[in-house]
């Protein structure tokens, strides 16, 4: 094992890419919203847990279970359907209790950042790089979910109420559209070109 810069930049480019917490800050307001409370400790700990456990001992893991990787992020892209619906439509699916506890372990900690792409990402990085070069570049993806998820109230005053209206709407569609396009690619249907 041995650090390479350029290993554990492309790691996070990738990383970033995917787990996407920029994008993600008005389905975490959604959230927050519903429980009250964002916890971004917990939150961002339950999800680097998650992938350090994937990216150790991901694929025997889920073998244990008779779980492969596509089912996993099909099941994955259920939740994410659900919480596209939720936020497209204005109902609740999710019921949040404890306080808001659980909806930061679900949908937010998993399938929202520890989700069936960056797991899957995670497996595949192993194959290129160094492990400990995909650790670091996890390692600062994580420190920058934590900051996100510290900023949300911050976030929440530049946009307001109609703007957090219609950012919600708009990125329900969003995750709607990644919701069947992961659940597309790994039943293996393929929609014909132009359609």
């Amino acid at each position: 094992m041995h650090l390479n810069l350029m290993e554990i930049l492309a790691a996070f480019m990738v990383l970033f890419a995917i787990i996407d917490i920029l994008g993600s800050i008005p389905i975490i307001l959604d959230v927050k919203s519903k429980t009250g409370t964002i916890f971004p400790g917990k939150t961002t700990i339950v999800a680097f847990s998650i992938m350090l456990l994937f990216l150790f001992i991901g694929e025997p893991l889920l073998g244990l279970f008779g779980v492969d990787i596509s089912s996993f992020a099909i099941a994955g892209s259920i939740i994410l359907l659900l919480m596209g619906l939720e936020m497209v439509l204005g109902i609740q699916l999710f019921k949040h209790e404890s306080e808001g506890v659980s909806g930061n372990i679900i949908p937010l900690a998993f399938p929202l950042i520890a989700g069936a792409g960056s797991i899957t990402t995670l497996l595949s990085l192993r194959a290129e790089y160094e492990t400990i070069n995909i650790l670091l570049a996890l390692t600062i993806n994580m420190i920058i979910v934590y900051l996100v998820l510290r900023l949300t109230s911050l976030f929440e005053r530049i946009l307001g109420p109609g703007g957090l209206h219609i950012l919600r709407k708009f990125f329900g569609i969003i995750l709607l559209a990644i919701a069947i396009r992961l659940f597309l690619s790994n039943t293996g249907i393929e929609l014909p070109n132009g359609q």
